[in-house]
């Protein structure tokens, strides 16, 4: 009997071990899964209609969406495009060689990269019969080539440097000529390169640059390293978008909530969320002269877990508004570090902007920390485009005097508009 016991233990001693040698690998393998999914940077799209729309029973979310679009009362907008720099692309999306063909400020562009690396932006119609450069044409030196008869425009002034069947002669002799006429030319519009996005100047009346973009220091020596990006498509106008830095009002009603409670307004207040809040304090100013075109916000975040205020969760965010579509959020925590989410506004339409908010932060803290702020952010603004998406813009808002400063800033944006577009009627009183 002894001797049986003695055997059924070994025998379950070596299944034992077996089962352990069968699961370590297992094991393993989800921890080195866990651990790349953690490390990798964290990537949203947002897709038309995706959010910021209620559904409606019978009618999927697309139709829904379009159906609001539809029946929706936009108001009397200011002109929808003012002027300053716009994001084109992330400067990865356009290697040396390539062209890309983009639809944005009421405009056709071509963007491509020249073989010198520089990136250019142009017309995409050719001025000869119209073709469209970016389908189908390709890059030739620091030149972009139309599809259609090969007509060459040099990325740097839009001058044409060749035309194929207007050449006489022998290349290789001296008697040999190009005739291109000298008016051949095509657009080109001014961009930079900075914070690892490509931009275009827009100015309604084709005035050049009047301030240039700052480049955040950190991103540029790589102190702070790429983690993670989201994309939304929201139906305003733009100034709906920053004018909310002004709106200091709107913070703790829309985003005191818990971020558990979602982007859904219809649950994001349940009762099962109360024992979390946020709170926000915040005041908007315009910076002075020789930097009128920016604005700050300094915002203080903090939590409270049933009444209880938790220091480790308190978050000082320092906004900085760069012309009309630019915005510089740096974020700093106690011990969780420092790093910076940059947000964009381009305007595709009259009343559809593509917002992107691009995180950067510290190398040397887990990838894990910065993909939760950018997630948590994601979460708050698309509580804001449902209130975008379904609001009417008021030229003439009723405002009480807690709201001076959504007047202030709607001066203060007004700078961004030509002289010969519609302006934005000020509102003289804020008491009732």
């Amino acid at each position: 009997m002894e001797i049986e016991r003695c055997g059924a233990a070994l025998l379950l001693a070596g299944l034992g071990r077996g089962g352990l040698l069968f699961l370590l690998p297992l094991f393993l393998l989800f921890l080195v899964l866990l651990l790349w999914g953690c490390s990798r940077p964290l990537v949203v799209r947002r897709g038309p209609g995706q959010v910021g729309y209620l559904p409606v029973p019978g009618l999927s979310r697309k139709q829904a969406a379009r159906r609001a679009r539809r029946y929706r009362r936009p108001g009397a907008l200011p002109p929808p495009y003012p002027n300053g720099w716009y994001r084109l692309l992330d400067s990865a999306q356009l290697p040396r060689g390539a062209v890309r063909s983009l639809s944005l400020l009421g405009e056709q562009l071509a963007v491509f990269r020249g073989q010198d690396g520089q990136a250019y932006v142009v017309d995409a119609y050719c001025p000869h019969l119209g073709a469209n450069l970016a389908a189908g044409g390709r890059v030739v030196g620091n030149c972009i080539e139309c599809p259609f008869h090969g007509w060459q425009f040099q990325g740097e002034d839009g001058k044409c440097t060749r035309i194929p069947y207007a050449e006489k002669g022998d290349p290789t002799t001296p008697v040999f000529s190009k005739q291109v006429p000298d008016f051949a030319s095509i657009r080109t519009w001014p961009s930079c390169e900075v914070n690892g996005m490509l931009l275009v100047w827009y100015h309604r009346e084709g005035v050049g640059p009047t301030w240039a973009v700052p480049e955040q220091r950190e991103v540029a020596t790589q102190e702070w390293v790429f983690r993670g990006q989201t994309k939304h498509l929201v139906d305003a106008h733009i100034e709906e978008i920053p004018e909310n830095a002004a709106d200091a009002a709107h913070l703790d009603f829309l985003h005191g909530t818990a971020i558990l409670g979602g982007s859904d307004l219809r649950y994001s207040k349940s009762r099962l969320w109360e024992f979390m809040k946020h709170r926000w304090k915040g005041e908007w100013c315009p910076e002075p002269e020789p930097n009128e075109h920016c604005s700050q916000l300094l915002l203080l975040h903090s939590t409270s877990i049933f009444g209880k205020h938790i220091p480790a969760l308190d978050l000082k965010v320092s906004v900085r508004q760069v012309g009309p579509a630019l915005v510089f959020l740096i974020l700093e925590h106690a011990f969780l570090g420092r790093g910076i989410i940059l947000q964009s506004v381009t305007p595709l339409e009259p009343l559809l902007q593509k917002v992107v908010h691009t995180i950067y932060y510290q190398k040397n803290m887990p990838a894990v920390i910065p993909k939760f702020l950018l997630r948590a952010e994601c979460l708050q603004f698309e509580r804001d485009i449902t209130i975008w998406n379904n609001k009417q813009y008021l030229s003439k808002p009723l405002l009480v005097k807690e709201d001076s400063s959504i007047q202030r800033h709607r001066r203060w944006y007004g700078q961004f508009y030509s002289q010969k577009g519609t302006g934005l009627p000020a509102q003289e009183g804020l008491d009732w």
